[in-house]
Formats: structure tokens, sequence, C-alpha cells
């Protein structure tokens, strides 16, 4: 991944060559090296675009029409987009990826914001629409979520979501519910929407545009508005039920005195410009709890949480515009930069790489104590966000990954050390925060409260920040990379744990990029760098698990819906993908595989599939944000990894062939 790696015998089934350079190498790498270059900002950093599902741009529309601010140029944009997107073709509906089947909660959301927007309910693709709501049981059967925004603009009863009283925040840490054993994206959403649910708020709705078209049953006589699951998920409902029956008899000095805590809590955490945790639905949620609260409009805090959420629309040349669900410049920083490394030698990717590191080292979060505290409370802070600045809620996977190349960087410029008080201050920050199992999480240690996806709340069944296989090989090669001799018991215990979550047919689980082909490298990668050798058996179990999945082509590919039948894991139905086969190649030369035909073919179809404008595409979402829930297509990994593949492959086959 990061270092040369040893040449090893080939796996079962592959052959290696001895044959000249790949035709048309160096051409591939310099047309990506120079496209990437150009995408660079002037003061160093890279962002790409990050797009999800139609619901961020749905929620975006309607939020406009719960406060009455309606920009209508936006409006129209966006409802452009959101036609753009549906899935005419077959289902008729929206889905939470490109190709993949309809999803209910997305396509009430969409239909009710293109509804919103002055769509005629009769137009073919709202009659489409709606013919698939009611099919699969109309807009009552929908997510948690969703039926929340639909209560709040009265299209459901307030019994048809889950009971959130504000009174959670004050809770003491020992109950069995409460926000700090939450994963960090949940709450932060949470707390400003218990405002919203425990005061029912009410949106203006100002064109009073409704969508009981899509109730099979009238909402306010529907009676299954949640799903009965196992004992204790009766028994959350049970408890949600009778939290209900004594809601009235809340005295209004206990109530104000949990708005004011939950005000308390949320405003220190707005973040600036970069919004309430830097993402989407907790900017959303914070803004409508001020507009609930009687903020005015031109309330300081108010306007900067506003201008968070327009800084996620994204206009394009097409005349449309979405909303993406936050922005990822760190992690498309560090990427790119590693990407660089090995493309040229030259003194102006010398210098991008540089002005990348220089900006990196200037969001590395050194002061703020965030919520990880009430895991590490001794530890300092050190590590970095996913966004332009979260400061409560640094990010375990980008902090490895910056430390990494920082180190690397230092080391290929003859300055070793240079960056050693960043990168020892992010490593000691990762390690307080190892999970007891030996694996690290994205944002907490220990996250794994699991009752607590049982709540009805957490129908999505994503509340929670367990250690990830993907997360724990990113650390472990950070830490292989720095080589501190005091990380060596923290070290083993990951790699312990890497080796625990390995997959009975070879392969490791990906939370945070699609799928198992992104969890096996993340794992390779980080064993190997970590020590490990890579002739051990389960080590070669994974690269022929790899290769079996080669497609025809000579890439690889994965669809999302192997997180749901793992039997599709590592497969697209023969479609190959950059970003899938970069992955794949890379975990392959992570272990000194660079001869192998597997990784020739691998290299050419990158070659094959690059676009004319240096770079690479393909329209499929590439990650979970919740698997299984909502996905991610990161718009950068079509272009930076196809790039670390190949100029990686170069240059391990110069090394290769330099010693026999």
């Amino acid at each position: 991944m990061l270092e040369s790696s040893p040449l090893l015998d080939p796996a079962a089934a592959d052959s290696h060559l001895q044959e000249p350079k790949m035709p048309g190498l160096d051409q591939g790498i310099e047309r990506a090296r120079e496209a990437l270059l150009a995408r660079q900002d002037a003061d160093g950093h890279w962002c790409f675009e990050l797009e999800s599902d139609c619901t961020i741009t749905a929620e975006y529309i309607l939020m406009m029409h719960f406060t009455d601010e309606i920009d209508e140029l936006l409006q129209e944009k966006m409802a452009r987009y959101l036609r753009a997107i549906q899935d005419l073709d077959t289902h008729g509906g929206w889905s939470q990826y490109v190709g993949g089947e309809i999803d209910l909660s997305c396509t009430v959301k969409a239909y009710y914001a293109l509804k919103a927007a002055g769509d005629a309910p009769e137009a073919p693709h709202m009659r489409r629409a709606r013919e698939a709501v009611l099919a699969l049981g109309g807009a009552a059967k929908s997510n948690v979520f969703t039926r929340i925004l639909l209560a709040m603009f009265e299209q459901v009863p307030w019994r048809a979501v889950p009971y959130l009283p504000v009174e959670l925040m004050l809770l003491p840490s020992w109950a069995p519910i409460h926000i700090e054993k939450m994963s960090y994206w949940a709450r932060t959403t949470l707390v400003p929407l218990t405002i919203l649910c425990s005061l029912k708020a009410r949106a203006v709705n100002p064109k009073r545009v409704h969508i009981r078209e899509l109730f099979v049953t009238a909402p306010e006589l529907e009676q299954d508005y949640f799903v009965r699951g196992g004992a204790l998920n009766r028994l959350f409902l049970a408890l949600d039920k009778l939290g209900r029956a004594v809601d009235s008899f809340v005295p209004s000095a206990l109530r104000k005195k949990a708005i004011r805590k939950a005000e308390a809590w949320f405003l220190p955490r707005m973040n600036g410009d970069d919004g309430l945790g830097a993402i989407f639905p907790p900017m959303v949620n914070s803004y409508e709890a001020m507009v609930l609260l009687g903020y005015p409009k031109d309330h300081p805090d108010r306007q900067t949480c506003l201008r968070s959420i327009q800084k996620l629309v994204v206009h394009r040349e097409d005349g449309s515009a979405y909303c993406q669900p936050c922005v990822s410049p760190v992690w498309d920083t560090g990427w790119s930069a590693m990407a660089l490394i090995h493309s040229s030698d030259d003194a102006s990717t010398d210098a991008a790489i540089v002005r990348a590191c220089d900006w990196l080292v200037q969001r590395q979060e050194l002061m703020c104590k965030g919520d990880w505290v009430a895991r590490a409370p001794q530890a300092a802070p050190g590590g970095w966000a996913f966004q332009y600045a979260n400061g409560y809620y640094p990010d375990i996977d980008d902090t490895a990954l910056v430390a990494a190349l920082l180190h690397v960087m230092d080391r290929r410029r003859g300055q070793p050390g240079k960056h050693s008080y960043n990168t020892d201050r992010a490593v000691d920050w990762m390690l307080a925060l190892q999970s007891r199992n030996g694996g690290f999480a994205a944002f907490d240690a220990d996250n794994t409260y699991y009752y607590l996806n049982a709540i009805p709340f957490a129908d999505h069944g994503a509340l929670l920040d367990p250690p990830t296989e993907d997360v724990s090989g990113r650390v472990a090669a950070c830490l292989g990379v720095l080589g501190r001799s005091q990380d060596r018991f923290g070290l083993s215990h990951c790699v312990d744990y890497l080796r625990a979550t390995q997959q009975p047919d070879g392969s490791w689980w990906g939370r945070w990029g699609s799928n198992y082909i992104y969890g096996t490298w993340s794992a390779i990668s980080g064993l190997s760098l970590a020590g490990e050798d890579p002739r051990q058996p389960y080590l070669r179990k994974a690269i022929d698990w790899l290769r079996v999945r080669q497609n025809e082509d000579g890439g690889w590919g994965e669809t999302n819906d192997s997180y749901i039948d793992q039997a599709l894991a590592g497969m697209n139905g023969g479609v190959s993908t950059p970003h899938s086969t970069a992955w794949a190649v890379l975990a392959q030369l992570s272990v000194g595989e660079v001869e192998s035909d597997s990784v020739r073919r691998g290299v050419a179809f990158l070659l094959s599939t690059q676009d004319s404008n240096g770079l690479w595409s393909h329209p499929s979402h590439n990650a979970p944000g919740f698997p299984r829930v909502y996905y991610l297509k990161y718009h950068g990994y079509a272009a930076y990894f196809p790039l670390y593949a190949l100029a990686r492959y170069r240059y391990l086959l110069n090394c290769s062939r330099a010693q026999s």
C-alpha cells in the first residue's frame, strides 16, 4: 500500500509473466496525473463531489417548505435532478443506489418533494411513482425518518413515529439509553430531533401540499406503522406506548429544562459554516429546531446554520442541482496525494503533494476534546476530520491515512521526523480509541450497545459505530509504516482483530466502501504493512478469493446488493468498475504480486477504460453511508484510486526487475 513489499510465489491457479512493461502504462499514468493535478485547489486540497440517493435533495426542498423560505429557482433545479434519477425504465421509483431495487422511503420523499415543487400528480412520472408506492403497501410502510418528516407536515399522526422525548437529555450517562451510547451521527441527528418531536413541530407548508394519495389506508386510520420484531423490540414498543401515554403529564418546567439542555448541547457543536456534525441531517434538524424555538431569521446562529446547509448544494452544468450529505476534502486530499507519490518525480508533482500535506497539517485537530472524550478522557486531541472542519468528531480512518502520508513524504523528501509532532499526536489519539477487541471504529471506542438497534427509532439499524475491518486495516497500515516501538501491543491487538474477522471464504467485509473487495484490500494492505508474512495461508486465501472473482475483461466489480446477500460478495454480474478494480490490484500489490497475470489483466482493464479526460468514471454508488439503508457515490474514487494502482504497479514492477 504505502511501502514496497517482498515478491512472493503466486497464489493457486495464477501464473507470473516476465514480459515488457504494459503498453501505454506510462502514457496512462501521465494523463491521469495531469488530470488529477488540474483538479487541485490553489490552497493544495482536493474535494470531489459526494453524491447520495434522492433523499437529501428531496429533504432540502421540503425544508424550504417547512420554513416557508422557498428559493423557486433552486427548487426547480433540484426537481430537475430528482426527475433525472427516477428509474422509469424498470420500477418507476427511486433507488438507494444506481441499479438497485426500488426503495419505498426514497420514493415517498422524492414524490412529495416534486409535488411540493409543482409537479402535477397526474404527470406520467408522478403516476408511475405513486403506483409503485401503493404496490409496496403505501407511505405508511416508510422508514422512521420518513414518517417523522410526514408527521411534521401533518401527513401522518404523531403516533406513527417513535416516542422521542427531549427529556432523554436529562438521563444520566449510566442509563441504558443515552446519547453517549450512540454513534456520532445518531446523537447529532437525535438531539435537535427530540425538540421537533416533543413539541410536535408543524411545517408551514405554505402551499398546503399533501400526499394522501400515497396511502392504502387513510393515515389517521392506519394501525400498523411499526414492525414488530423479536422480544427486545416488542419490549421497546411497549415502553414507547407507555411513554406516549404519560407524555401529557410531563411538567412543563421539566420539558423546558430538557429543551434548554438540548440547545446547550447542539449550539456549541454548530461548527460554524461547516454545520452540526458536518453532515446534512443534523444541520437540517438543528435549523428547523431553531425556527420552532423562535430564533428570528437574522439570528446569527440560525443564519450560520442555514449557510452550512446551502454550502452542500452542487449546481450542475445541465441546469440541475442536488444536495450532498457532506463533503470529503480531507479524505480526497489524502488519497489524491497518495496516488501522486509514484506518478512522477517532477517538481510540479512534488510541489503539489507538499501543498496538500501543508493544507492537511493545518486541519489537524489539536485543541478540541470532542465527544470521544467520554471514552478516552485522558487522551489529547490529534485527529483529522473527514470534512473541512468537524472538531468534535475527528475520523480515525482519515487520521490513519493522513498520518501515514505525512510520514512517507517526510522520508521521501529526506526530512525524516519533520511532521513527527503531528503523527505522534495522531497515533496517540487513535490508540486511545482502540476498542477492547483490538479493532477500530470510525469515531468512537467500544460503541457496541447493540440492544439500541432494537428501539423503534433505530429501524435503520445504524445507531452504532462498532469496530470495522476496513478502518482497522487502515490503522494497522499507519502503525506499520510509522514503526513506533510503543505501538507494538496496539498493533498486535489490531492484527489479531483482523485475523479474527476474516470471512470463511478469505475475504473481509467493507463498512465504508463497497464491499468485500474494499474490505479485503483494506485488511490485506494493513496486515502486510503491519509485518504479517504474506505467504501465510490466510493471506493467500484472501488473494485467491480476489482472483476467483476477476471478470473476463480483467476488472472487478461488486454490487451493493452484497450487503443484503453475501453470496454476491465480490461480484457485479460480470460488470467491472474502475474503483473495485483498483482496490483488487492494490490488494495484490501489497503482498508483492506485481508480476502476476491477475494484476497484469487488472492494469490492462484500467488502461483500456481510461476516459478521454485522463481519469475514470462509473455511475455506480461505491460506498455505504449505512449498509442496506443508504449509499454514496464518491466521485473521487474513479479519479485517484485507478491512478494509485497504476503508479504503484509501475513502481513495484521496476523494483522487481531491478532486483532480478
